[in-house]
């Protein structure tokens, strides 16, 4: 039996890179993958990842995240946050499932949400931001 794989697409991933910076509000779709910095509401609804020279500072909102990099706001996830050992969150984390590796830091509180929690604190947190 032959195994099909998946086309992927390499455009339907949003990158910022290393060394550049964006201040304002980014919604997005697909897939981000952030490794500079970003101040604003960030928001997803698939998987970011955030990598270790990373900056944030608002809030992040998608579907699932591995995070190595530092944030200083909230973060909230409708599935799975991955917490790498090198990660710094600043801030409060709302999640449904997490992972956190030996050496992360977190200096805020976590609460665990449903899928309908994620579903009204997006809409909260989305139709608060500054216009």
């Amino acid at each position: 039996m032959t195994k099909i794989e998946p086309v992927v697409d390499v455009n339907e991933l949003s990158r910022i890179s290393a060394g550049t910076t964006v201040e304002g509000n980014i919604t997005c779709n697909g897939d981000v993958r952030i490794d500079g910095k970003v101040k604003g509401t960030l928001y997803s609804t698939g998987k970011i990842v955030v990598g270790e020279s990373a900056q944030l500072k608002g809030n992040m909102l998608c579907g699932a995240t591995d995070f190595w990099g530092k944030m200083d706001g909230d973060i909230y996830v409708k599935d799975v946050l991955a917490l790498k050992s090198t990660s710094v969150v600043n801030g409060n984390i709302h999640v449904q499932k997490f992972q956190v590796e030996m050496g992360a830091a977190i200096n805020g509180s976590f609460s665990m949400i449903s899928e309908g929690d994620f579903d009204k604190l997006r809409d909260s947190v989305i139709s608060t931001k500054p216009r």
